[in-house]
C-alpha cells in the first residue's frame, strides 16, 4: 500500500515527548500520511473510539500510562487497530511481551525514518484487507439469513455435491421443487454455481447452519 493509496487513513502518535511528535508527525504528514497526535496514553483512550482504517505508533515509555497499560485498556474497549511500540533497547523484553499479547510490531530507537514509515504502510494494509474480508463476511452472513429453512437444506445438500434428484429424496419433495430453491438460493447469495458459493463461504470463513426438517 502506497501513501497515496490511502486517504481515509489516520496514523495515532502518542507519546509524552513533544520534540518526538513533532519529529514523527512531520515524517509522516511528509509522506502523505495523516496524523493525529496524542501526548499520553491517557489521551488516547479519551478520544475512543478511534476511526477503523489507521494505526497506532506508541512509545513504550510514557508518563503516567505505559504503552504497554495502554495497549491492554485499548485491547479491553475492543479496539482492534494494529498497534507499533516505539522502544529503547531496555524495552525490547517488554516489547516481545506486547507481541504475544497482540502487537503489530515494535520499532527500536534509534530508529530508520524509512523503516518506520514502511512498517506503518504494512500494518494500515493489513488493516485494510481485514476490513475488505469483514465486509464480504457480512455480507455473506446477511444473506444467509435471507435464506428460508428449506432454502438452507437444499443449499447444505448442494454444497455437497448432491445431485437434485438425491436432495429431492433426502428432502422428499419434488425435483421440480429442488431446482426453483436451488435457483433461488444462487440468486440470494450471489452466486453463479454451487461451486463458486462454495468458494465463496470458505473464503470468507462463513458456515451456513443446516435446519433441516
Amino acid at each position: 500500500m502506497t501513501e497515496a493509496a490511502q486517504p481515509n487513513a489516520l496514523v495515532y502518535l502518542v507519546d509524552d515527548d513533544e520534540a518526538i511528535r513533532d519529529s514523527l508527525g512531520f515524517l509522516f504528514r511528509s509522506r502523505r500520511l495523516a496524523v493525529k497526535e496524542f501526548d499520553s496514553g491517557e489521551a488516547l483512550l479519551a478520544a475512543l473510539p478511534l476511526q477503523p482504517l489507521g494505526c497506532i505508533v506508541m512509545d513504550m515509555r510514557m508518563d503516567g500510562l505505559s504503552g504497554l497499560e495502554t495497549f491492554d485498556r485499548l485491547k479491553a474497549a475492543g479496539t482492534a487497530l494494529p498497534v507499533i511500540f516505539l522502544t529503547g533497547h531496555g524495552d525490547v523484553p517488554v516489547a516481545v511481551e506486547a507481541l504475544k499479547k497482540g502487537a503489530a510490531d515494535f520499532v527500536e530507537k534509534p530508529f530508520n525514518d524509512n523503516q518506520l514509515v514502511d512498517t506503518v504502510l504494512d500494518c494500515l494494509e493489513r488493516c485494510s484487507v481485514e476490513q475488505r474480508e469483514a465486509a464480504v463476511r457480512d455480507e455473506l452472513s446477511g444473506r444467509l439469513k435471507g435464506l428460508s429453512a428449506r432454502e438452507i437444506d437444499v443449499m447444505n445438500r448442494m454444497l455437497e455435491g448432491r445431485l437434485n434428484k438425491q436432495i429431492a429424496d433426502d428432502l422428499s419433495i419434488s425435483m421440480r421443487t429442488v431446482e426453483v430453491h436451488r435457483a433461488r438460493v444462487l440468486e440470494k447469495m450471489g452466486a453463479r454455481n454451487a461451486v463458486e458459493l462454495a468458494g465463496a463461504l470458505k473464503a470468507a470463513g462463513v458456515s451456513p447452519t443446516r435446519r433441516d426438517g
